[in-house]
């Protein structure tokens, strides 16, 4: 009889900032000879596309009390009470090692479920302010894995600094060779994420057109903008003389940051996590939205570091991302500083640094570590 592989049950909200690192950890612990389960709802089953096909995919149903009215919302602790009874039958049924959440309201489930059967389960938290729910669970956990740090932890919690996981395709281009911006053809990047990403169609493209036309004609500019945005961002572009590709998603964006001098993003965990673990200027627009303002806090590695430029959306104007832009694109040597400064504080090893920690939890360390020994 096959020895039992062990298993590893990751629940994650629908958000890339949840589903990358999931998709990370997924990579590695398949590679180490584990079974991994993936919990997500509609929204995260978007992002499945690029994990291992071997990785089990179960889609829950979503429920969250910031979205519909008064008779949705009143449904939402029973609907999520069913998600928790469902999920802890099929743990009796097939019993995870270890459970961990990356975020959202789709990780309840699996969370309460091992922590009614007191099975071991730790979270991870990609922002320096905890989520909602990652903020529910930190006391009912064995670990609290933090991707930014500091993290904003409650009175008498402790976590660990890992890092946030990169997929596999960016790791692939970690530390990637930097050309310098200079007077020949060069590429930027904006990326929105899924939220606020409005602001960014509407401000970047004028901020490129009024560049001095000698920048602007060595410039590709890749604009990952929402559907209901494109057809305008790329009009402007194209009648502003403006050589850009604008998609709503981009499924190559760690080829294409390692191509560009210079990025221009929100400042989501996973896009600043990108940026450190390439190496690449950056100017960031947190998300002012973001909840417990967790974006300001995302970027604030960066900023110190000397790596990134952070213009919060009260003061963004046209004419102070151009200026930007410029400052950064006719610079070689102050762009090279930052492209080092921003690999200061990459975690390239943050997913081993997490993988361990799961096998901590299940006590498997001995076994790994007596392995390596033979």
């Amino acid at each position: 009889m096959a020895e039992r592989k062990p298993l590893l049950v990751m629940a994650a909200g629908g958000t890339g900032g949840h589903m990358f690192p999931a998709q990370a950890l997924a990579e590695l612990m398949l590679r180490r000879g584990w079974r991994v389960k993936l919990s997500t709802d509609a929204r995260g089953a978007r992002y499945t596309g690029g994990f291992p096909h071997t990785v089990e995919i179960e889609e829950v149903s979503s429920a969250t009390f910031a979205r519909g009215g008064i008779a949705a919302k009143a449904i939402v602790p029973f609907k999520i009470l069913g998600g928790v009874v469902s999920t802890f039958f099929k743990f009796r049924k097939d019993r995870p090692d270890v459970v961990i959440g990356f975020g959202g309201y789709p990780s309840i489930p699996a969370l309460g479920a091992a922590w009614l059967m007191k099975l071991p389960r730790m979270i991870h938290e990609q922002n320096g302010v905890l989520g909602r729910v990652n903020e529910i669970f930190a006391p009912k956990v064995d670990v609290i894995a933090c991707g930014t740090w500091p993290t904003a932890l409650p009175e008498g919690v402790d976590g660990v600094h890992v890092g946030n996981p990169v997929r596999g395709a960016v790791m692939e281009r970690a530390g990637a060779g930097y050309i310098a911006p200079g007077p020949y053809p060069m590429s930027m990047l904006v990326i929105g994420g899924s939220q606020g990403a409005r602001i960014l169609s509407d401000m970047v493209p004028p901020a490129i057109a009024a560049l001095p036309l000698d920048v602007l004609g060595n410039l590709r500019v890749s604009h990952q903008a929402r559907d209901e945005d494109g057809e305008r961002v790329n009009t402007y572009y194209a009648e502003n003389g403006v050589d850009a590709d604008v998609q709503p998603f981009f499924h190559d964006v760690p080829a294409r940051m390692s191509e560009a001098q210079l990025v221009v993003s929100r400042a989501g965990a996973s896009s600043v996590a990108d940026i450190s673990v390439i190496g690449r200027p950056s100017i960031l627009i947190p998300y002012k939205h973001a909840t417990g303002d967790h974006q300001n806090a995302n970027a604030q590695g960066l900023v110190d570091a000397g790596a990134a430029i952070r213009m919060p959306e009260s003061k963004l104007t046209i004419e102070s991302l151009s200026e930007a832009i410029l400052q950064i694109l006719t610079n070689e040597k102050g762009a090279i500083q930052m492209a080092n400064a921003a690999l200061s504080v990459g975690k390239p090893e943050a997913t081993e640094e997490l993988a361990a920690l799961v096998e901590q939890l299940a006590g498997y360390t001995d076994q790994v570590d007596n392995e390596n020994q033979e």
